[in-house]
């Protein structure tokens, strides 16, 4: 063993075993490693989903597809908090699911056309803010 640690590459999902794949990165790359032959993991590693779920998902947190997935989490949880701050559905005296369906999407549509009104006065860097 060299004593030098690197990351596992992602190796996928495996549906059937409900599995995440890890491969290792010397043998992925191509890297020169002097003990892959008394390496334990180098033929890879499956780790269950079940083992913590929380942290082991079926898309793996290395890979472009949890990147991708992220930011849209983080950008609907943006207009969520605009919802909750700016325009005060937080805190609101509503009755009802349809008045409040009502007032969410009046917000909505709010946010919808100042982004507009932003790319057709050329100010596209500015689309997402609510003050002039």
């Amino acid at each position: 063993m060299t004593g030098k640690e690197r990351t596992m590459t992602n190796g996928g999902f495996e549906k059937g075993r409900n599995t995440l794949k890890k491969r290792c990165p010397a043998k992925q790359y191509g890297i020169s490693c002097q003990g892959m032959s008394q390496c334990s993991v180098a033929q890879g590693i499956r780790i269950p989903l079940a083992e913590d779920r929380r942290i082991f998902t079926p898309i793996d947190r290395s890979s472009y597809a949890w990147e991708k997935a992220y930011r849209r989490r983080t950008a609907a949880e943006r207009v969520n908090s605009r919802l909750d701050c700016t325009f005060g559905l937080e805190k609101h005296t509503i009755r009802g699911e349809q008045k409040m369906r009502v007032r969410c999407g009046l917000a909505l549509c709010v946010m919808l056309a100042m982004a507009v009104g932003r790319i057709k006065a050329n100010q596209a860097e500015k689309m997402r803010s609510l003050v002039a």
